[in-house]
């Protein structure tokens, strides 16, 4: 278990992500903040279920935020190389 890790991604803008209290598939919160080159309609999506308990979307021109409460974790190897197939686990 692991008891932070940040990363940050530059991909149609920049992507900051951070996971508290992680272990290869769980984490008991992560979020990340984004910047995004190309504007977008606003919007909202809160959801609860399917690998988080709590999970917040918002989105609004170029910003978006992102916030999962004990939820599957991001898996960094596919952000890192979208190309590479995920092995099961």
């Amino acid at each position: 278990m692991k008891l932070i890790s940040f990363k940050h991604k530059e991909d149609f803008g920049h992507d900051w992500y951070v996971q508290i209290l992680h272990t290869k598939q769980w984490a008991l919160f992560q979020a990340s903040v984004s910047w995004n080159y190309y504007p977008s309609w606003p919007y909202l999506q809160i959801k609860s279920g399917t690998g988080s308990t709590l999970s917040i979307l918002f989105w609004a021109y170029k910003f978006g935020f992102d916030i999962g409460v004990i939820e599957r974790t991001w898996n960094w190897d596919y952000i890192e190389n979208p190309d590479v197939e995920e092995e099961d686990v």
